[in-house]
């Protein structure tokens, strides 16, 4: 009792996070994550051949090439692209040669909600693949030619991926997890290719080695440019009139509305402000367990408007979507969560524009920042 103690599975090494039973250690850091592991067995004679109904742009179709060379030479990509780039369609022919070579396919993201979203996308292309998703509460099937899955999931898959891609690496509850890492790399069997809009420094450095490629994408696939937010200021009631306004402006244009709102309490207390003035909306939030039904419902015109928190950041594409942030100034917006919330604007191909509208009390550091990165983007449009 008392000696040094590494984690095998997750690598903790802080004996803060070890505990002892009968005189043997334990990590606590990683106690909570039980359930079945999976067994490495190759695919046999799996299709490889995707199926995509629309050509890539001749920069997707570079990026796409320099993904697959990177993978052939045993390269662990970092692939940042801009919000709307369509960094899915990037990986799909390297996802198809590790097929073809009969490897196991990972694909993971942070949040469960994105995870369903992105597997029917897989499964639309990937038509003759079993493709399957595995998330809390939906762990039945667990085994397939693609999994797709949240980072948490992969505890169950020691030295398993021959190919594993890892989207929205700065999201939240990846970014700077220890244990979420350590699991992507004691679940990489092959190579890996990283995808993220807004990168870390500790990212950034991390792959700055001549094992590591950095691959960059800063045009959206309908070569619009990324919309530049409109910041409104005002103290007080006059920040909900002019939420009052600009959701009416949009409405009245018959366009879709995601509000943005820092925390659970004011996406309830605010969707009850606007039911007063203006009905057909809805709101969700990270426990609302609904949410899924709800989020359905706004895709299908059902409601006009959605107050949400972060849990609507990612994954998510409305055609004709606008956004507003509503406190756009608070604490826990910081520069890479509201390049993320404008990138939920202009994703569609006959719907490449919109706006984004930032309610402030004041103009903050990550605001500027935010601004400054996103026109700094648009620039390699000009």
């Amino acid at each position: 009792m008392g000696e040094f103690f590494i984690c095998p599975r997750c690598g903790n090494s802080n004996q803060k996070k070890v505990g002892y039973k009968n005189g043997k250690p334990y990590c606590r850091a990683c106690i909570t994550f039980s359930g079945e592991e999976v067994l490495y067995k190759p695919n046999n004679f799996v299709s490889y051949k995707f199926d995509l109904k629309y050509p890539l742009t001749k920069e997707q179709q570079d990026v796409s090439r320099k993904i697959l060379s990177n993978y052939q030479n045993k390269i662990d990509t970092l692939l940042i692209a801009v919000c709307g780039a369509g960094k899915t369609e990037l990986v799909y022919n390297v996802m198809s040669y590790a097929l073809k070579q009969k490897g196991k396919v990972g694909f993971a993201i942070p949040r469960r909600d994105v995870v369903n979203e992105i597997g029917e996308r897989i499964k639309e292309v990937f038509t003759k693949n079993k493709v399957v998703c595995v998330y809390g509460g939906c762990t039945n099937d667990l085994d397939g030619d693609i999994i797709c899955l949240t980072t948490h999931q992969l505890y169950r898959y020691n030295n398993f991926f021959d190919l594993l891609v890892v989207d929205e690496i700065d999201a939240f509850p990846y970014a700077n997890n220890d244990v979420l890492i350590s699991f992507m790399n004691r679940s990489k069997r092959g190579n890996i290719v990283l995808m993220t809009a807004t990168p870390s420094k500790e990212i950034l450095e991390q792959f700055s080695n001549e094992d590591c490629s950095i691959l960059r994408l800063n045009t959206r696939f309908h070569h619009h440019p990324l919309p530049v937010p409109k910041v409104y200021k005002g103290y007080s009631f006059l920040k909900y009139i002019i939420l009052l306004r600009q959701l009416r402006r949009f409405l009245g244009q018959h366009k879709p509305v995601f509000v943005f709102v820092p925390t659970i309490e004011m996406s309830i207390n605010i969707f009850k402000f606007i039911n007063v003035f203006i009905k057909n909306g809805e709101y969700v939030h990270s426990k609302r367990e609904n949410r899924s039904d709800i989020i359905k419902s706004f895709k299908e015109g059902k409601f006009f408007y959605l107050v949400t928190t972060a849990v609507l950041e990612r994954g998510v594409t409305v055609k004709d979507l606008q956004v507003v942030i509503f406190s756009a100034d608070h604490p826990l917006y910081d520069e890479s969560t509201l390049v993320q919330i404008a990138g939920r604007v202009g994703r569609k191909i006959d719907a490449p524009d919109g706006e984004v509208i930032f309610i402030v009390d004041k103009i903050s550091k990550e605001i500027e920042k935010c601004i400054a990165q996103i026109q700094e983007a648009n620039k390699d449009l000009s």
